[in-house]
């Protein structure tokens, strides 16, 4: 029984095509201006609406739908304000009298409709140029201005953005267009995430029930182009109220009290309400933040993961009405570990510092992220930067600052010269921020520690009573240790960056020894700045190596090229004749020739 409505349908969309085809083949370019202008000028030539909706469709050539869509844009933008909102007939019983001009009227809606599911087709068909579709999308968004008389038609919009989502097709153009043209009006803003929180919510729900799979070709295609709309529409600031921009002028955009506004409710119900510009200002963060909620909640692919965590600290919280909303989120995705988690870090730190949030275990997850990878990661610059910042607190406690001191300090030894500069950086600023920990600095027996009052509490619990002393050199730290309470830093040095003294790249030995004197001179010196050191790389190192200006240094030269290999100077009493050694060389000859026949004989 399944298969019978799917083969009627395909026998119609033939029956159609064919329909098209001859239509394209009988009538000219001339005989459908012909006919929009009959259309136009007479309600008698009414049955042309029907033959010139038949040229609107992605088979169709572009001036074939260019010209029709031209003439059935004016007949219906003229017509639309009479039309009912529905093209079904009252229900029985109703008070309307069922006249032929209300038959019409509903016969026209119908055609409306099939005029606007049309143009749909042809904007998401891959078939149809740039020029066409964008011809073609402002002939919507003019349909969703007029449609609803004097209100936004949300309905034709929400259309239009399910056909874009759903679409098998590149929709980039379309999405950029959107950007370009609509995007900056207030209402269209608005209008947006509530079909994006709609639709969002409708693929949720068949996820769930397995009627589409999350991973799936389909269902990540969705995603990835609602993940380009909703990323692509500019946030509301906060500026004046009177420089936002309406698409639907409803001439009654003036900003009103709020007494005035609640008698209004009053008199109009919800869905026939007239939005003001101040009323979407009101609502636009709840919108805003319902569409982004509705939105996170999908499954998302590990590429659209991403994209979103790197913009949700600029673009998505601080818009958000309860930004404490994606604490789950976040900290998820901070479990998550290693890309995922450096590109989570920004955003829940945000939400520590501004909006409140507590996270027990955030520094343990922080320890745990500082491995070698990280010093080759793609967003290490952003991640050095707050993990500059998440250490500045001078509530931090000792036995923290030196576990990540000594972490990065081991970390060094095996990093490139790039990310042996950013920790020195670190430490440094550690070292400046947490006096405490300076007892890591010039440690020479490392032994000795154990008497220090940071190892009071072992020496309580009899941990060490029966281990004999350590012999000098050897390091306590425990660099396999993942909770920096455990790892014994305090007991242990930062041997490493003294060792860096004798780096093989000249900036890593510099910035040691000026570390060195920074220490020394306290008073004179302050933080670095870890942002000058997070972009490098071989080749910036590089650069600015063949930048600076040697010093010239004294060479030995010759104001005459040499013309023997020693000079007579060299080697006094001997004598470098070339004539001489020649006949030399000559009458060893004979000689050894001569003996050479005696001894023949």
């Amino acid at each position: 029984m399944a298969s019978i409505p799917s083969n009627n349908h395909n026998e119609k969309e033939k029956k159609k095509t064919k329909t098209k085809t001859k239509n394209e083949n009988t009538h000219s370019l001339s005989d459908l201006k012909t006919l929009g202008l009959q259309l136009l000028s007479s309600r008698a030539h009414i049955n042309n609406l029907p033959l010139l909706l038949t040229f609107v469709s992605p088979s169709s050539p572009p001036p074939y739908v260019l010209e029709a869509l031209l003439s059935l844009q004016s007949f219906f933008i003229t017509n639309l304000p009479s039309l009912p909102s529905s093209s079904k007939p009252p229900p029985a019983g109703d008070d309307v009298q069922v006249d032929a001009e209300f038959i019409y009227r509903t016969w026209l809606r119908s055609k409306f409709d099939e005029l606007v599911k049309s143009l749909i087709d042809v904007a998401v068909s891959s078939e149809c140029d740039d020029t066409l579709k964008e011809i073609v999308l402002d002939a919507i968004m003019e349909f969703v201005k007029v449609g609803n008389k004097g209100k936004f038609h949300s309905a034709v919009y929400h259309r239009f953005l399910q056909s874009i989502a759903h679409s098998s097709t590149p929709v980039d153009t379309l999405i950029a267009l959107l950007v370009k043209k609509y995007f900056h009006y207030l209402d269209v803003r608005y209008f947006t995430y509530i079909s994006i929180k709609e639709l969002a919510k409708t693929f949720k729900a068949e996820y769930m029930s397995g009627d589409v799979g999350g991973h799936s070709k389909e269902g990540v295609e969705f995603i990835h182009i609602v993940h380009s709309i909703i990323s692509s529409i500019p946030p509301l600031e906060n500026s004046n109220q009177s420089d936002y921009t309406m698409w639907v002028e409803s001439g009654d955009n003036k900003v009103l009290s709020d007494d005035q506004e609640a008698k209004q409710l009053k008199m109009k119900k919800n869905d026939e309400e007239v939005l003001t510009s101040s009323k979407i200002v009101r609502r636009m963060k709840l919108k805003f933040s319902k569409a982004w909620i509705s939105f996170l909640k999908l499954p998302l692919p590990i590429d659209v993961y991403k994209e979103v965590l790197v913009i949700l600290d600029q673009e998505v919280i601080p818009y958000l009405s309860k930004p404490i909303i994606l604490s789950d989120f976040l900290t998820k995705s901070y479990d998550i570990g290693g890309v995922i988690s450096v590109m989570a870090l920004s955003s829940l730190f945000l939400l520590m510092t501004k909006y409140g949030l507590e996270y027990p275990n955030f520094y343990e997850k922080l320890y745990a992220l500082l491995v070698p990878s990280i010093f080759m990661a793609k967003h290490r610059a952003k991640f050095f930067q707050l993990l500059d910042s998440c250490l500045k607190s001078p509530l931090l406690p000792a036995y923290l600052a030196a576990a990540f001191a000594k972490k990065l300090s081991r970390l060094s030894l095996v990093v490139p010269p790039s990310g042996a500069l950013v920790i020195i950086a670190l430490i440094h600023n550690l070292l400046r921020r947490h006096p405490s920990i300076n007892c890591l600095v010039h440690r020479e027996n490392v032994s000795e520690s154990k008497n220090d009052n940071s190892t009071s509490e072992e020496a309580a619990k009899g941990t060490d009573a029966d281990t004999p002393k350590m012999k000098p050199g050897i390091d306590h730290f425990n660099y396999e240790e993942a909770d920096p309470i455990k790892s014994s830093a305090l007991r242990s040095s930062l041997w490493e960056i003294d060792s860096l003294r004798h780096h093989y790249c000249p900036p890593v030995s510099r910035l040691v020894l000026s570390l060195e004197n920074d220490l020394t001179v306290r008073s004179k010196t302050t933080e670095i700045d870890v942002k000058d050191f997070v972009a490098g790389s071989y080749s910036t190192i590089l650069g600015q190596e063949l930048k600076k200006k040697l010093k010239r240094v004294p060479l030995a030269f010759y104001q005459a090229p040499p013309t023997t290999l020693f000079s007579e100077s060299d080697f006094a009493g001997w004598s470098f004749d070339n004539e001489h050694s020649e006949k030399n060389i000559d009458s060893s000859d004979h000689l050894s020739a001569k003996r050479q026949r005696v001894g023949s004989s």
